[in-house]
């Protein structure tokens, strides 16, 4: 991002990060004042999308903390080269610290120019999974030694004190940033009940983070277990599967069934044999020729593939498209079916059981979102008045609905319905395929890779925010790559919509 006089903050991209649990970016190779305030308001505005304000102050000043010094460890790279310094060495790291503070803060654009030149940034990267909030520094500069032991040094002194006031007193430091700000920085936090383990300094791949990881506040974490409790008991209520897919499943599950059998029974409902052929026809399955009778779609698609599509029209039919989000949901989830199958068949083409759960799992993955759009209208508003009872924002229903908790409720629905371990798995983890069980892991990388790239060609996530060890799985190492694949599965995708109209 370039450095601007005035910069928007884009609250939809907010959101959107934070419904999927992926991170935010920013970069500036200058941190002009302008930048080092709109990062403040995206801070503001991201924790206010996770119903965190109350840390907006301390993590605005811990921010800034950070972000500073990360300028500071670049501009003092570009010093010492212009004094001919070594920054490594002992005698001339001493040296340059007696004047640094002095000469750049007397000219100091000359040295953010030099820093741009040679490509020294700072990066701001927030992101929020699993009720914790990740606020990341990184700056292209390794940690030297003798910084290392300096901030070292700081962070075991500031352990030591009980108060800010006693800080004051007790520290100064004229020569470099990382002194009493440091340590009022560990002190905010041990006051808001964090210990050393919410903070972390790093240096990898020649880069120095920064890091704090902090968990959901205790009020949010107990609004949340209650609007959990009564979404699950609207869950409860909802209609059981269709008596005449659990009847087929029975069938497929028995020891002696043939497929003869299965077709055959299927074949005596018409709704759902059109829905069944409808589905094993579409491009995603890329058959030579049209299917045209539920015998010869059980040979094509075999035992398991049946069964999948069974739970896809079965959930199809129990939650509906009540509404025009709804509708919006199914439109995403089959273009997710879509091209999660289709990633499987040209990546995993030798695990036949993954290769047939994709189209399955891609369709569902979002079936939380669209039971708390789809849900009756008395149920949820039971849900509202309970929560106003309580005293808990309305809003924390809708930030459920949207953002990474609907995952758990649509595998919540998945066991209620009996749906098989992979399946409730997926819808479980698609958004965070790293806390898997092994076992599904590859598939459910699969699923959240498929979601992603759908949000990534509407313009809603960027190539930084997709998961590394995702695209690495994928052989995806350029925005250039994943592109290509992009265009292609968007091009076939588009086919078959126009195909079936």
């Amino acid at each position: 991002m370039e450095e601007t006089k005035q910069i928007a903050v884009d609250v939809g991209k907010i959101k959107m990060a934070v419904n999927s649990g992926v991170p935010l970016t920013i970069i500036t190779y200058m941190l002009s004042h302008e930048m080092e305030v709109y990062m403040g308001e995206v801070l503001a505005a991201f924790l206010r999308e996770l119903k965190q304000e109350s840390m907006t102050d301390f993590l605005t000043y811990c921010l800034s903390e950070l972000v500073t010094n990360a300028k500071k460890a670049n501009t003092k790279r570009v010093y010492f080269q212009e004094k001919n310094l070594v920054i490594d060495n002992a005698v001339d790291y001493d040296e340059g610290m007696k004047t640094f503070k002095a000469e750049t803060l007397s000219n100091i654009n000359y040295y953010l120019h030099k820093q741009k030149e040679q490509g020294y940034f700072v990066k701001l990267i927030l992101q929020a999974r699993n009720n914790k909030i990740k606020i990341e520094v990184r700056n292209n500069t390794a940690l030297t030694f003798f910084e290392y032991k300096r901030m070292h040094d700081k962070l075991s002194r500031a352990q030591q004190f009980v108060s800010v006031e006693e800080a004051f007193q007790q520290i100064l430091d004229d020569s470099e940033g990382a002194g009493l700000g440091l340590v009022i920085l560990i002190l905010m936090l041990r006051k808001g009940g964090m210990t050393e383990e919410n903070f972390r300094i790093l240096s990898e791949n020649g880069e120095t983070i920064t890091r704090i990881v902090l968990p959901a506040s205790e009020t949010y974490k107990r609004d949340l277990s209650v609007v959990s409790d009564e979404l699950v008991k609207l869950i409860e209520a909802l209609p059981q599967f269709p008596d005449n897919i659990i009847s087929i499943n029975r069938l497929l599950n028995a020891p002696n069934s043939k497929l003869s059998d299965i077709a055959q029974f299927i074949s005596t409902d018409v709704a759902l044999s059109g829905d069944l052929l409808k589905m094993v026809n579409s491009a995603a399955f890329g058959l030579t020729n049209p299917c045209r009778s539920i015998t010869d779609a059980v040979k094509m698609v075999g035992m398991r593939g049946i069964r999948n599509l069974l739970y896809s029209i079965g959930a199809t039919q129990s939650l509906g498209e009540a509404t025009p989000n709804a509708a919006a949901l199914w439109k995403h989830a089959n273009q997710t079916a879509f091209y999660s199958y289709n990633l499987a068949c040209n990546y995993f083409a030798g695990d036949r059981r993954l290769v047939e759960d994709a189209y399955v799992c891609g369709l569902l993955h979002d079936m939380g979102k669209i039971v708390l759009e789809a849900a009756n209208e008395k149920l949820f508003k039971t849900v509202l008045e309970i929560c106003g009872a309580k005293g808990i924002p309305s809003s924390l229903i809708e930030t459920l609905a949207s953002g990474t908790n609907h995952a758990e409720v649509g595998a919540k629905i998945a066991e209620k319905w009996n749906f098989p371990d992979v399946i409730t798995n997926v819808i479980r983890y698609h958004h965070t395929p790293e806390l898997s069980l092994e076992e599904f892991a590859t598939l459910t990388s699969n699923v959240y890779f498929a979601d992603l790239l759908c949000h990534y060609q509407s313009g809603k996530i960027e190539y930084y925010q997709f998961d590394t060890s995702v695209l690495e799985l994928f052989r995806i190492s350029s925005e250039p790559q994943l592109k290509s694949l992009s265009d292609k599965l968007a091009q076939a995708f588009k086919a078959d919509s126009l195909s079936r109209s």
